[in-house]
């Protein structure tokens, strides 16, 4: 092989792994969007919907209960604490309910966090649905901020009747510094 093949084919490589490169680069940068979808539509990791409160209608169905509990936990070494006021609720399928949780930077620097909600059991996910939540944002702490955050949500009227127990479960993750 002589020096022009050989710089040919040296530059035929290089476009192919930089062409591979890009598709690499493209196809992790919209792996989260079409994540997110997929789990909406499966109701797949137990994610849960989001409603405007105004968009709830018709009343609570009384003749049903739901047990609602909450559990909490930190990611890695992320200086937090991070409890629900309540570990768990009694709600009617169709009624507008509020639960908080506390959370405390317990580091002597400024933190963001953002919490990332599931719920169990999969087929209950596509039927919880929040109004307001903490999770829907990131979350600036001072140095030591303790902070109360509430939830508010509702139990679809269509949740199935043999699911009489929903756990909502968050992770707070570290997001970085702020700035």
């Amino acid at each position: 092989m002589n020096s022009l093949d050989r710089h040919r084919s040296n530059r035929s490589v290089a476009l192919k792994l930089a062409g591979l490169t890009l598709a690499m680069f493209g196809f992790g940068y919209a792996l989260v969007p079409i994540y997110n979808v997929f789990c909406e539509i499966t109701g797949l990791n137990g994610k849960t919907g989001r409603v405007e409160a105004a968009a709830l209608e018709g009343t609570a169905d009384l003749s049903r209960e739901v047990t609602v509990e909450f559990v909490t936990s930190v990611n890695g070494a992320f200086a937090l604490e991070f409890v629900p006021e309540v570990t768990r609720m009694t709600v009617h399928p169709g009624g507008l309910y509020e639960a908080s949780f506390v959370a405390r930077n317990l580091s002597d620097q400024a933190k963001v966090g953002q919490a990332v909600p599931s719920v169990a059991p999969n087929t209950a996910a596509s039927h919880f649905n929040k109004t307001e939540c903490f999770c829907f944002s990131r979350q600036p702490f001072e140095a030591r901020e303790s902070r109360r955050m509430p939830v508010r949500f509702v139990v679809d009227r269509a949740l199935p009747g043999h699911v009489r127990t929903i756990t909502l479960s968050y992770t707070f993750f570290d997001a970085g510094l702020q700035g």
